[in-house]
């Protein structure tokens, strides 16, 4: 088994042995010269690399994320145990000199994790103190100042001054305390915080069992949405692409007014409808449900329509736009199953709707003519593609990820407060 020898005009020349520090012969230490152990270069008394050491180190450079540093201090270490000297050492892993005998210098001296770890760097003091840094915290999660949208690192070092004795605080130092805190202050996310509750739990789990359901040409599950767009047309004409040189496009554009797009989808099989019109009032909901029910699924005894809360989607705008008998007719054949308020991403169709826009709206189109056109040839290729949604969130795992927000049941089953159900059947 190798020792590893420290060798340096600093701290002289030992070996790491069983019974203590032995002087190295002249052929490892360069020459006859050696350094009598005083206080800055003691004499050493230590272990050698044992097997246990060298197979840590073989773990530790196997795999896993580890620092670079941390990394070269074992292949310093494995290198010595070899019997490689120190200029070689340090050609071949790319380091200094002065980084081998220093690595080689703390084992001795200490033991296999001070070798490794990083020992403390010198530096200028904090100038914020615990009790200030928290200040800063919380002026940063505080409101802005008035006139102010946001807290800037400036407004952030300003307000310190204000606050504490220091003549000057700097924009790096509140930029490095924040950091350590995970702070943005000039940054927010919009979210939408729903209210779940047992309305939104029944609901969501009414959805979520319809698109687990098995799938049944009699009674089809349909999502339903909407989504605007507006009709941007060209000023002049865009230049094409050629090699070399990307397509232009004139940074002016002409307004032509807006559209709306009704998107069916079925949950179960590859089939999804688009219609263009120019408004999306009762009357036009009316309209598509109607030819969902009598041109796209004639064939159905009853078609469940996933769809969400907007005003419009009610079985009263059929009897707004058709004569009683015939709303009635319609509604027969369809069962209303509405998401959760500020859940509309448990419309399947959502997804749907986000992949129409980046393959087919990602640019200007001028006119509700080609609007159609453009619209109608997508949904005809990803009809022919047999394009899906893969749907992987179910009730099971609603309830695993969301336990801490399902209504805990009464202990009373005598006050049990009764949920409506969303499902609307006529």
């Amino acid at each position: 088994m190798r020792e590893i020898c420290l060798s340096g005009s600093m701290s002289g020349m030992w070996k790491r042995s069983h019974g203590g520090t032995t002087k190295a012969p002249p052929d490892e230490r360069g020459g006859n010269r050696y350094v009598q152990p005083t206080a800055t270069a003691p004499h050493l008394d230590s272990t050698e690399l044992n097997q246990s050491e060298r197979d840590q180190l073989t773990t530790l450079l196997s795999g896993g994320k580890q620092a670079a540093r941390k990394l070269k201090r074992a292949q310093i270490l494995l290198a010595a145990d070899a019997g490689a000297s120190d200029e070689e050492i340090a050609t071949s892993i790319g380091v200094g000199g002065s980084t081998v005998y220093r690595t080689k210098r703390r084992f001795v001296l200490g033991n296999l994790e001070a070798a490794l770890r990083e020992e403390p760097r010198p530096g200028a003091r904090r100038k914020l103190s615990g009790k200030e840094e928290a200040l800063l915290v919380a002026t940063a999660c505080s409101s802005p100042p008035a006139g102010r949208s946001r807290w800037t690192l400036e407004l952030l070092a300003g307000e310190l001054v204000r606050l504490t004795t220091h003549a000057g605080v700097s924009r790096e130092t509140v930029r490095r305390r924040l950091a350590e805190n995970d702070l943005k202050p000039w940054r927010k996310d919009m979210w939408c915080i729903p209210q779940v509750d047992a309305e939104y739990v029944a609901r969501m789990e009414d959805v979520l069992d319809l698109y687990a359901e098995p799938p049944d040409p009699k009674r089809p599950v349909i999502c339903f949405d909407e989504s605007p767009i507006q009709l941007i047309g060209e000023v002049r004409s865009p230049i094409p692409a050629k090699p070399g040189q990307l397509e232009r496009c004139d940074c002016e554009y002409r307004r032509n007014g807006t559209a709306n797009l009704f998107v069916f989808l079925d949950v179960h099989r590859p089939w999804r409808k688009v219609k263009v019109t120019t408004s999306r009032a009762a009357v036009d909901f009316a309209v598509c449900m109607r030819e969902l029910a009598e041109v796209h699924l004639p064939a159905a005894e009853r078609i469940r329509v996933v769809l969400d809360n907007l005003s419009t989607h009610s079985a009263g705008a059929l009897y707004q736009t058709f004569p009683p008998d015939e709303a009635r007719r319609v509604l027969r054949r369809l069962e209303f199953h509405y998401v959760p308020k500020h859940a509309s991403w448990l419309n399947m169709v959502e997804i749907e709707i986000g992949v129409l826009a980046a393959q087919c709206l990602d640019r200007r189109i001028g006119s509700i003519e080609r609007l159609t056109a453009e619209t109608a040839a997508w949904e005809q290729q990803r009809n022919a593609a047999r394009a899906r949604i893969k749907w992987m969130f179910t009730t099971g795992k609603a309830r695993a990820k969301m336990a801490r927000a399902y209504p805990q049941p009464q202990a009373n089953s005598r006050h049990i407060q009764r949920v409506k159900t969303s499902v609307q059947r006529y």
